[in-house]
């Protein structure tokens, strides 16, 4: 096995002692270890072993964010590629703040709100507002406009939008800080914030090793001749969630037709081809212009199917129809 990066860390216990401990990236027969020692007995944990230098790689700083959060101090800094600044930013001290002291009824109050827009705009409800804005609202119960916008993440749009029932919802629930927001970094406990900021990188290295294996798992369905059925089931996602890395897989140079054809295999192909002239003609930016071009209407209940599966259809097609293009551009 030949080690190709190795780093030492070190973390001082409660009694001020030094616990030592090593991470190696190693390579055996072209297959990627990554691997923890620790303490003086050795204490070994494989962190990954497989061919993937995506996931490997994910793994890798899943675990080192994991360890820094609990201590551990590299003894050869900038280990994770986007690494703590020094004292935070304002905006992640806000979220911090949000997510610990968020008002718990009033935050439930919210989601319920969300629940019904993502439901009335049949869009996902994070697009609606995210988990993070709604804990700073509930935390920070903003009355007015101005204060509102002080929220990260709470832009022009959205004011316009979702500004005047949130405030309704907000103008019922006490708060006991003040607006601007600006005592918010000498209330926080530096330590506590500096194991959260490490916690929000764990996270988002977990979801990075998730992605890249329900990546290897899509492809390889795919090489078998599988469906997004199957896929949903062994992913536990949603069939929109499948498309959506479908879609991205695409854009990284896969070519997913073998799965596309098996999609629309009981499609007819004058529909099919009404369809991609529809893209032709009306752009591929958006599909509601597609779909009423196609069906003469939008409407759920005038379809001869579920509106849902459609829109799925169009984007399988708009997959090989953006394809197209760009092997006519190169």
């Amino acid at each position: 096995m030949q080690i190709v990066f190795l780093n030492t860390f070190e973390k001082t216990t409660a009694s001020d002692g030094i616990v030592s401990a090593q991470l190696s990236i190693c390579e055996r027969q072209g297959e990627w270890v990554v691997m923890w020692m620790e303490g003086v007995e050795g204490q070994q944990e494989i962190w990954f072993e497989g061919i993937s230098w995506e996931v490997m790689i994910a793994a890798f700083r899943h675990g080192i964010a994991i360890k820094m959060g609990n201590g551990y101090v590299p003894i050869i800094d900038g280990m994770l590629d986007d690494r703590l600044a020094s004292g935070g930013s304002g905006a992640s001290m806000l979220q911090c703040y949000g997510e610990l002291y968020a008002n718990e009824p009033l935050f439930q109050s919210l989601r319920e709100w969300r629940r019904g827009k993502a439901s009335g705009e049949k869009k996902a409800a994070y697009l609606v507002v995210t988990n993070r804005i709604l804990w700073m609202i509930s935390a920070f119960v903003p009355q007015t406009e101005d204060e509102l916008r002080q929220i990260p993440g709470w832009g022009t749009a959205k004011q316009s939008a979702y500004g005047k029932e949130i405030l309704e919802l907000t103008a019922q629930a006490e708060r006991a800080t003040s607006f601007p927001l600006d005592w918010v970094a000498a209330q926080l406990d530096p330590d506590v914030f500096t194991e959260w900021l490490y916690k929000q990188k764990e996270q988002k290295f977990k979801n990075q090793m998730n992605r890249q294996h329900a990546k290897g798992k899509i492809l390889a369905v795919m090489k078998e001749g599988g469906t997004i059925e199957q896929l949903q089931s062994m992913l536990e996602l949603s069939r929109r969630d499948i498309m959506e890395r479908i879609e991205g897989l695409e854009q990284e140079g896969y070519n997913m037709d073998p799965l596309i054809s098996i999609e629309l295999a009981d499609m007819p192909e004058e529909e099919q081809r009404l369809i991609w002239d529809a893209l032709q003609s009306v752009g591929d930016r958006y599909l509601k212009p597609v779909l009423q071009h196609v069906y003469g209407t939008s409407e759920a209940a005038a379809l001869s199917m579920p509106i849902e599966l459609l829109y799925e259809r169009l984007r399988l097609i708009r997959l090989r129809y953006r394809r197209q293009l760009t092997d006519k551009a190169v």
